[in-house]
Formats: structure tokens, sequence, C-alpha cells
């Protein structure tokens, strides 16, 4: 099983938008999205939408419990948004209403972010990132240079500053652990999108399916994906060559299409004053920010100097990029 698993100096680098701030927590209910679609610009993997055939289901019902965890919770408890299970109290330092959850909280951080801030694949990884980059993207959120009028521009404008700075300042101070384990192969397991999560999970029947120009990743246990464990991460099937090849986009001199992230980012890519670390982040989490990139939906002062170096870019450029980040361990 797996364990637990920026201010841009110059336009060659990633910008720091790939760990976009989404935080989930309001004093006030959202109106929930009607219908699913693919933004425009991004390729259908990257943004999973439930497939109207369920084959299998995950069900989380009476008491729950996560392997290695004290604590048990009511399933009706832990299903929505509003009071995230806290399985590993004692792994992190006091966590702040707007993360946990209380009284006029209706979404806490902790919900899709997990308390252990390294979230889901539809989520943004905020362990250890700078307080004043999370709080920097709000602001971005909050003004609409960052769209998402589904959710977070709505939550920017209703949260409040105090809230934004304990929560970013908890992140902070988060230590990250390796999250995904990505795996090179031209046939991964045959996978279908599930509701639960909007995530791909394992089908039923076995068998494979041809990778093509596609990065998957599935839980690595769906139940306790579902239950919020933060001890249980992600697997990401990537094509054959893909990490070689976004090391070299990655690291090689500046030329012709390379992106020197280490410019920005620090040459080990874990961050570098108030720019936030690349590696460990989940390969379809940086995948869906750069081709954000490309077609607009992330903005802001980073996002603007990068777009032109993103644009060059081909989609296996992008794929080979975000494998290769993913692969590495986060410190």
């Amino acid at each position: 099983m797996i364990r637990r698993i920026v201010r841009a100096r110059t336009s060659i680098c990633i910008s720091a938008l790939v760990c976009a701030l989404a935080w989930l927590f309001a004093g006030r209910e959202l109106v929930a999205q009607a219908v699913l679609a693919v933004p425009a610009g991004l390729p259908d993997w990257t943004f999973n939408i439930p497939d109207k055939i369920q084959p299998t289901a995950v069900k989380v019902e009476g008491v729950v419990k996560a392997p290695g965890s004290a604590k048990e919770y009511e399933a009706a408890r832990i299903a929505g948004n509003a009071t995230p299970p806290d399985w590993f109290p004692d792994e992190h330092p006091a966590a702040p209403p707007s993360v946990k959850g209380g009284p006029g909280i209706t979404l806490a951080c902790g919900s899709c972010h997990l308390m252990s801030g390294q979230g889901h694949s539809e989520s943004a990884d905020l362990a250890g990132m700078p307080a004043e980059y999370l709080i920097r993207q709000m602001a971005y959120y909050e003004a609409g240079t960052r769209k998402d009028d589904a959710r977070m521009g709505p939550l920017a404008k209703t949260t409040s500053d105090k809230d934004v700075r304990e929560a970013a300042e908890y992140f902070a101070a988060l230590k990250p652990s390796v999250f995904v384990k990505v795996i090179e192969t031209a046939t991964p397991p045959k996978t279908f999108i599930a509701t639960a999560g909007r995530h791909r999970q394992l089908h039923p029947d076995g068998g494979t399916e041809p990778i093509g120009r596609r990065i998957l990743q599935i839980p690595a246990d769906p139940f306790r994906t579902e239950i919020r464990d933060p001890h249980s991460g992600f697997i990401a099937y990537v094509p054959p060559g893909s990490i070689a090849r976004g090391k070299a986009l990655v690291t090689a001199p500046a030329s012709g299409k390379t992106v020197r992230c280490g410019i920005c980012h620090g040459e080990t890519l874990q961050g570098l004053g108030e720019v936030p670390r690349l590696a460990g982040l989940q390969p379809l989490y940086i995948a869906r920010q750069l081709f954000d990139m490309r077609y607009g939906s992330s903005a802001g002062k980073a996002a603007e100097l990068m777009k032109p170096v993103v644009g060059k870019l081909t989609d296996d450029d992008i794929i080979a990029m975000s494998a290769y980040l993913g692969s590495l361990p986060p410190r």
C-alpha cells in the first residue's frame, strides 16, 4: 500500500500556479454545479466526468475506521464537507476552524485537501507550500484573475482575511511525503470514472487498455480515499519514456522548448522563497494546471509570464513534464 503517498522571476519556469489553492470553506451555501462539462482547452482525461454506467461503487456505511488510526467515525458524519475526519491528529499542529470545520463553516479545507494538506487529484497539494503564496492565490480568485466561477471564486469572496491567513499558515507548517506512485506502461489496467470523488477506479471486469496520450490516475485504495484517509495515496499511469523525457524538458539547459523550472522553484524543485515546490505533486493535477495556463483559466502575474512558454509545449510535453515532476519525492 502506498504511504502518504510564486512569484515567478522569469518566463521560463513553471508557474507557481501549478499548485493553485483550491480551498473549500465558506460561511454560506454555494449553488451546486448542475452539469459537469470539460472546461475549454482541457483534454477530457484531465477532468474526470463520471461514466454513465457505474459497474461498481464504494459504499461507506456505519462506523468507519482507517488502518493505523485510533479514531472512528459514523459514515454520515464524514460524508459531507463541513466536518472532515481527522484520522491522525498527532501528525499535524492544531487546525483552525476553516480547516477542520466548525460553526458557520459549510465547506472546510480538510474535506478536499485532507488534514495532511496533500489532497486528492482534483484538488491542490498545499502541504508545506509558502503561506504568502497561498494567500496570493486566494486574492487572485477573489479578483477573478484566476477563474473558477463554480467554486473558488465565490468562496474567495466570502472568506475572511483572518480565515485565509490561518489556513495558509496551517498548511505551510505541514511536511509533505510521497503520496503518488508514477508507473510507466503502455497498457494500464482498465478503469472507469466513478461517481464517488470523480476518481478513476479499476474496472471489476479486469483487463487492460491502451494508455495513449494520457495520464490515468487511480486511488491505491478507493475506500480509504473515499473516507479521506491521508495515509492512502494514488497511482499514476503514464506513457513509457515519459519520466526521462520530462526530466530532459525540465532540467536541460534552457533552449527551444526546455523549461528550466529550477530557476524559480529551486534546483531540486522543492520550492524557493515564496515560490512553491513542484516535486511530488500529483501528475494529473500538474497537467491540468498547465493546460489551464495555456488556455487562460489560470491567471495572475506568474501565469501570464508562463503562457508563452506553455503555449510552445505539445500535449506530450505536458504529459512528460507532469510525470517527471510527480515522480520526484517531496521534502
